[in-house]
């Protein structure tokens, strides 16, 4: 039976390659992820052990509570440095400061390249051990020079002996490019700018005077790092900390390494949903070529193979193909993570890389999950080949008997889908549950759901292509007649091919639905809220801006009101939150809706006074007159009264749960910063107006006036970046039912050989019957997407039903969008199967078996 087996695949390549690429894809992206998420982390690796070379022990600022990714420690004061070199077991240290630091470029604006950071940072040429950056050309900077990493060099036509712009606390400040730079041995550091300065002059440009933000310590020979941090311990004072260098880079490497996490996890998701499709296009396609071979079978059974027999040389079959088919999607994989890369990078995520790393996990894991997904999916048909009756060998038009569970198809699969939203809806509403159980549950109910809905769905077939095959019979005539009927035929068939497109197009709805009910709710706030005329912001949209933007658009001709809106963490009630500041007169730029207090409010926070949004004082019952203290990553007290409270739109608002005045921030955060301005101006908004304000910010290319429509889409960009990456690794679902569908056709042509050679013989012509194919494809990719929109649209509603800040939107362009997109992936998928049929000869045809 093995030999039978194997020459049954030889003897089916076209069948086989067509059933083995939806493994393929889905084994490729579970490859591609695990190679893209390994090759970063390998490359942060070495960018954080690099970091740290030659570092026995690091100290740095420590904050009163854990911050978050964005957040900095507090720096500490520089005398320290001068006690730790004189500790009996260190060798060497060194101080350093750092920040965000844009280079100007030629033109006068901010270098950026996508998101990535802009980093500037202290270096000492005279302790080389501990340099993590190579000289590649010129010399190490002293005051008022600057080295500057190669890449960015090379990407702006800068070199040795320009000079070019650096903003970071304050006005654009001149340096010279003293010498080209790389760091470490990491290929690429992915979009990341590098700048950087002697000591003096990056703690001018930081506004670090007198400060450190680091001491990085080598020990003497023959002391351990442990020993060495203890010994520094003693001499720590309040607001700094210790650890080994290995350590360091290890608590640096975190964060990053949570993303990473999360990013592994996100992309293995979609390389999921991909072999997910892919095993209803192989349990599909060999139920189709089972059916095909009743002969084959039954002449089998009665030259005397047992049931068992017939049973593993269809899963031996199916073993040998996904066994093949996940050895080229393991490889492919390799290609595919390539093009993440190139996909994050053409979106604005550059992510740095040392080259590609291929794990053994990789290989172990990416051929398990193709063979494990194609077995279970062969599982069923090859349950179904084992009840062909021998007697079916010599009758003419045998099919296979109904299964003993057949009749309890219905029930089952509403039962399925029961299931399925009892899990989803458990997981949205229920009570005490963690974020992996909510997952789980959200996850598992959706694979019921799509599973119930596919299995009932042949139910639906006939009334369905009734409906959508209706513009084909007008359209195609008699051959939209013929393609009406051939859906109609075996509906079991065309809903098993149409949940492959539903699956897809059911995920893409639901994301353009939760797109839709994030975004309208975000412009309605702004609309709202926004009373000014223009908003001052980061070139990048959300990096925070230094409050001496403020300061100089102030002296703009015209101005009548300008506010901006400070940002931090802080600790209230023993729970992190976000807090924010305001300027007296922000009443003039933005409104609220107060619940308790009035515009007021905003003029009169003067030391201690605060506002607060409706949330935080359900939660922790406060109301006018209640205190509430909060403590800053400084260790700063800060004792507040509550004198308004406001109910933020369903889109949000610029203020954190806490709000007070500007004064009191910038008395307790270390280098506060603006997260936006907002300028109202005589005359509205006009071109004189933003070319002031532009002029105004002359000196500060980071930062740029934009009008309300403008701020709108600045800040959603970011956004509607990840949406697209959403809906480029979603697309890859819709390719393997792509594949599923031209499967289909192919095996039904095959099917219907001598059926369309007599059509041929009474007269249907070689365009007619290629018409033909093409609208079956059409209709069958039709009823796909009307199940998938629907599926795709309750999931949505329910989503949104548990998650207050977003509203149910139905995205009426984006569906139209996907109908259209549907259709064509129906006429694409037909070109092969439709010319294949119509070069079928008719005579031949009439003779097939």
């Amino acid at each position: 039976m093995t030999g039978f087996a194997l020459r049954g695949l030889l003897g089916r390549k076209l069948r086989t390659v067509l059933t083995a690429l939806a493994i393929v894809l889905g084994v490729a992206m579970v490859s591609g992820t695990f190679v893209l998420t390994d090759s970063i982390t390998k490359a942060f690796n070495s960018i954080f052990t690099e970091q740290y070379r030659g570092t026995d022990a690091a100290i740095t600022g420590k904050s009163a509570f854990d911050l978050s990714n964005n957040g900095a420690a507090p720096s500490f004061d520089e005398a320290l440095l001068g006690k730790v070199r004189g500790l009996p077991d260190v060798r060497a240290a060194i101080g350093g400061v750092g920040g965000l630091a844009h280079l100007i470029g030629k033109d006068g604006k901010s270098i950026v390249f996508g998101g990535a950071p802009n980093l500037g940072f202290s270096v000492d040429p005279t302790q080389p051990e501990f340099n993590s950056l190579t000289l590649v050309d010129g010399a190490w900077p002293k005051n008022g020079e600057v080295v500057v990493d190669r890449s960015t060099a090379g990407k702006k036509h800068l070199k040795v002996g320009d000079t070019v712009g650096v903003q970071a606390q304050g006005p654009v400040v001149q340096f010279r490019i003293s010498g080209l730079v790389k760091f470490g041995a990491v290929s690429t550091i992915g979009g990341a700018t590098l700048a950087g300065f002697d000591l003096p002059s990056a703690q001018n440009l930081f506004g670090k005077q007198g400060r450190l933000d680091d001491i990085r310590i080598s020990a003497k020979s023959g002391v351990a790092p442990a020993k060495l941090v203890a010994e520094v311990q003693h001499i720590l004072p309040t607001g700094t900390q210790v650890k080994s260098g290995s350590s360091q880079a290890t608590s640096d490497a975190k964060d990053t390494n949570s993303f990473l996490s999360f990013l592994q996890k996100f992309l293995l998701a979609f390389g999921g949903i991909a072999l997910f499709v892919g095993s209803f296009v192989i349990a599909n396609s060999l139920s189709i070529t089972i059916a095909q071979r009743m002969r084959e079978f039954a002449t089998l059974r009665t030259l005397g193979a047992s049931r068992r027999q017939v049973l593993l040389s269809v899963i031996l079959e199916a073993l040998v193909m996904g066994v093949l088919a996940s050895l080229i999607g393991l490889f492919l994989g390799l290609g595919l993570a390539k093009g993440l890369f190139k996909l994050f990078d053409a979106f604005g995520l550059t992510l740095p890389n040392n080259g590609l790393t291929f794990e053994t996990r990789t290989i172990v894991v990416a051929l398990l999950v193709g063979i494990v997904v194609t077995l279970a999916a062969s599982l069923r048909p090859a349950f179904r080949a084992t009840r062909v009756p021998p007697i079916a060998a010599v009758r003419e038009g045998a099919v296979l008997p109904p299964g003993r569970f057949a009749r309890f198809r219905v029930v089952g699969a509403l039962a399925t889908a029961a299931l399925g939203f009892a899990a989803l809806l458990y997981g949205l509403f229920g009570h005490h549950l963690g974020t992996v159980k909510v997952l789980l549950f959200m996850g598992v109910g959706a694979l019921l759901i799509f599973v119930g809905v596919a299995l009932f769905s042949s139910r639906l077939v006939q009334p369905m292509v009734a409906v959508l095959g209706w513009p084909a019979t007008k359209i195609g005539g008699v051959a939209g007649h013929l393609a009406k009927d051939n859906a109609q035929r075996n509906p079991q068939r065309t809903a098993s091919t149409a949940a492959a497109l539903m699956i897809g197009l059911a995920l893409v709805t639901l994301v353009a639905t939760l797109a839709a009910g994030i975004i309208k709710p975000f412009e309605d706030a702004v609309n709202k809220i926004f009373v000014a005329d223009y908003a001052i912001t980061a070139q990048n949209n959300f990096d925070p801006i230094p409050i001496s933007v403020a300061k100089a658009a102030a002296s703009t001709q015209g101005i009548e009101a300008i506010a901006s809106v400070r940002g931090g963490e802080a600790l209230a009630f023993k729970k992190k939150i976000f807090v924010t500041a305001v300027d007296p007169t922000v009443g003039k730029t933005i409104t609220v809706d107060w619940t308790s207090g009035s515009p007021a409010v905003f003029e009169h926070l003067g030391a201690n006074g605060a506002f607060i949004d409706t949330d935080f004082a359900k939660k922790y019952a406060l109301k006018i007159g209640s205190p509430v203290t909060v403590l800053t990553p400084t260790r700063d007290t800060v004792n507040l009264i509550v004198q308004g409270i406001f109910k933020p739109p369903t889109g949000g608002s610029p203020f954190g749960s806490v709000t007070f005045s500007s004064a009191t921030f910038d008395a307790h955060y270390d280098q506060p910063q603006n997260l936006f301005t907002f300028v109202t101006m005589r005359g509205g908004v006009n071109d004189a107006n933003l070319a002031a304000l532009t002029g105004a910010l002359k000196a500060f290319p980071n930062a740029k006036a934009v009008d309300r429509e403008q701020f709108k889409k600045n800040q959603l960009s970011g956004f509607k970046s990840v949406l697209n990456i959403l809906y480029v690794l979603l697309a890859l679902s819709v390719v393997v039912s792509l594949f599923g569908i031209v499967n289909t056709l192919v095996l039904t042509v095959f099917e219907r050989t001598r059926e369309i050679g007599m059509l041929r013989a009474i007269g249907l012509t070689r365009r007619q019957t290629r018409r033909m194919v093409r609208h079956e494809s059409v209709i069958t990719a039709l009823i796909g997407a009307v199940l998938g929109i629907i599926l795709g649209l309750i999931l949505g509603a329910l989503l949104t039903a548990r998650v207050k800040e977003i509203v149910f939107v139905v995205p009426i362009g984006q569906l139209i969008i996907f109908t259209i997109a549907a259709i064509f992936v129906g006429i694409v998928a037909a070109i092969f199967p439709a010319r294949r049929a119509a070069k079928l000869n008719p005579l031949e045809a009439l003779h097939y078996e």
